[in-house]
């Protein structure tokens, strides 16, 4: 499929070096680094005891850091058979109302150990499918959620949520933003039909066309698109199609995943063929396609499979040095302690992870009790710190100054990796790395591959099986 001579190396732009060699040297399977230490590592000593002291840690005067907000709906009415996440799949609206019951309970729970003042800089609600909710679903729970946290009403808000373009009218649409939303992001995945009948989700192009301008009109602030390469009956020649179709869309955001074939893991993903599969040379002339046609539409890679416009704020955050990577992607809120609410959500405070139960029995038999649901975490320590400001410095900037990170934890850098020394030096003489005395920069041939090179650096990686994650391309 390739022809070395011409393909192997191309400029895609300017931060950007698309290798074939390295790609498929490098291409194994890892962690995408939405925390560290990754989910994997939670383990049920960490309690919810630990959660309640935690965040009980935090309840004083001094403590004003603003909160980001996180709501899982499980909900489904379809079952998109590629799909990786924690849902349900089903038509009956009535759950979601037994659902809120409960996650009235624990919003109860969890904001009477928080400070009343700490403002609501951020919030997102995800899923599941959040517009699975009717609207007078929606009106309750924000009402909950207003009645328990110190929202914003103004233009420092970002709050922002999944929606089904399938599900959202014009009527859904204008609620939301009446309710405060200003961010949308919708899956699309492809706008091939033979495609999306191969992972039962049929959206017309021109519906998500639709959608995007009603949010337009409803003055949103940012609408992102997921495409997803790697499904069933997608060719390099399709998703050209399907990409071309999308640019014209005109999202101020596009994540582009990998599709993960684990049906050991997701059953499913056991409905999808894997003889339908594109080929793995055929995946990767379709993510070189892809990067060289996004770059020449004026988006600019970000990192780990995020693209946006160059005056979208994501883009601006990583020009000045203040991008972070949070369970939700990108983001430009570090500052923000995250607290998560729902089955399966996963917070982050004073250091400190803690998740819920996975089941809705378990959820309800918990909150039934009095008890926030969490059914393990992990507490950072000092090593986990280290390692998580490198995996968030390369991440998100591509470059580590190596100076401030021995300074901010009194440590002699090379001393202190020697075991990673090797596998440095190496990514440095395959050309990935460019290291000096006080920098460590990813070079734009190491930018896609910017996965392989956080997991030199993750301890935990050593004790676990790569079979839990996706490739890294």
């Amino acid at each position: 499929m390739y022809n070395n001579e011409n393909n192997n190396q191309q400029n895609t732009h300017d931060n950007i070096v698309f290798d074939l060699d390295l790609i498929q040297k490098y291409n194994l399977s890892g962690p995408r680094y939405t925390s560290y230490p990754t989910a994997v590592v939670f383990n049920e000593q960490y309690t919810t005891a630990n959660h309640r002291k935690n965040l009980l840690s935090c309840f004083d005067t001094t403590h004003n850091k603003p909160l980001s907000l996180y709501f899982h709906i499980p909900f489904c009415d379809t079952l998109c058979f590629f799909c990786a996440c924690n849902k349900i799949a089903t038509k009956n609206r009535s759950k979601a109302d037994v659902y809120l019951d409960y996650l009235e309970k624990e919003i109860k729970l969890q904001s009477a150990l928080i400070p009343a003042s700490r403002i609501v800089e951020q919030m997102h609600f995800g899923g599941g499918t959040p517009t699975f909710l009717t609207h007078e679903q929606l009106r309750r729970m924000m009402a909950m959620i207003e009645n328990n946290f110190n929202l914003l009403h103004d233009d420092r808000r970002d709050y922002s949520i999944e929606i089904d373009p399938r599900a959202a009218t014009p009527e859904t649409i204008q609620l939301l933003t009446d309710l405060g939303f200003n961010r949308f992001s919708m899956g699309v995945q492809d706008v091939q039909e033979k495609v999306q009948k191969a992972v039962n989700r049929i959206q017309p192009i021109e519906l998500t066309q639709n959608v995007i301008e009603i949010c337009r009109a409803n003055a949103a602030k940012s609408i992102n698109i997921d495409l997803i390469y790697g499904l069933p009956h997608q060719t390099l020649s399709s998703f050209k199609d399907t990409l071309k179709q999308v640019i014209t869309l005109s999202p101020d955001r596009l994540s582009v995943f990998n599709y993960a074939h684990m049906p050991h893991l997701f059953s499913p993903q056991k409905r999808i063929l894997e003889s339908d599969l594109p080929s793995a040379d055929e995946k990767l002339a379709i993510l070189k396609m892809t990067i060289t046609n996004l770059n020449a539409a004026g988006y600019v890679y970000i990192g780990m499979d995020h693209f946006a416009k160059p005056d979208d704020e994501l883009a601006i955050a990583q020009q000045n040095g203040q991008l972070q990577r949070n369970f939700q992607g990108y983001t430009t809120h570090a500052e923000c302690d995250l607290l998560a609410m729902g089955v399966s959500a996963i917070s982050l405070i004073n250091n400190s992870f803690s998740q819920n139960v996975k089941t809705l029995d378990t959820y309800y038999a918990q909150l039934d009790q009095g008890h926030i649901p969490v059914v393990k975490g992990y507490a950072l320590n000092q090593d986990d710190s280290i390692r998580k400001q490198i995996i968030q410095n390369l991440s998100c900037h591509f470059v580590l100054d190596v100076g401030n990170l021995e300074s901010k934890f009194s440590i002699c850098f090379d001393e202190y990796f020697q075991h990673e020394q090797p596998q440095l030096m190496m990514m440095a003489d395959d050309g990935l790395l460019d290291i000096s005395s006080n920098t460590i920069t990813v070079t734009p041939k190491g930018r896609l591959l910017i996965r392989n090179i956080c997991m030199v650096f993750d301890y935990h990686l050593r004790e676990q099986t790569q079979k839990r994650f996706s490739k890294v391309i």
